[in-house]
């Protein structure tokens, strides 16, 4: 990655400063996409386990993932996005995390 830099005076570099700040607080997506494997209670059971949704809003998400292929299931920190998209794939689930367009 090359940084835009300024020449100011000779041998003096200046680094444009970057939005340090702005990039961590970037959203990112988990996204759960839709295997032949698993079976649609099971997916589910683990939306509901992994992320404390109630049951309504968990067949939501897995009707989502069945009829569209995929679904976006949480969106937020980075960390946090990492450590959902693990415990999803410890189900066996295919899961991504992607940056928010947002």
């Amino acid at each position: 990655m090359v940084l835009p830099v300024e020449m100011v005076q000779p041998g003096i570099v200046v680094i444009e400063k970057i939005k340090a700040k702005e990039q961590l607080t970037t959203p990112w997506n988990v996204v759960v996409h839709n295997d032949p494997i698993n079976l649609m209670n099971y997916v589910t059971m683990v939306l509901m386990r992994v992320f404390g949704y109630p049951r309504p809003r968990a067949e939501t998400m897995m009707l989502e993932v069945h009829n569209k292929g995929r679904s976006l299931v949480w969106s937020g920190e980075r960390e946090q996005a990492e450590h959902y998209v693990h415990q999803l794939h410890g189900y066996q689930l295919l899961a991504t995390m992607e940056k928010s367009e947002a």
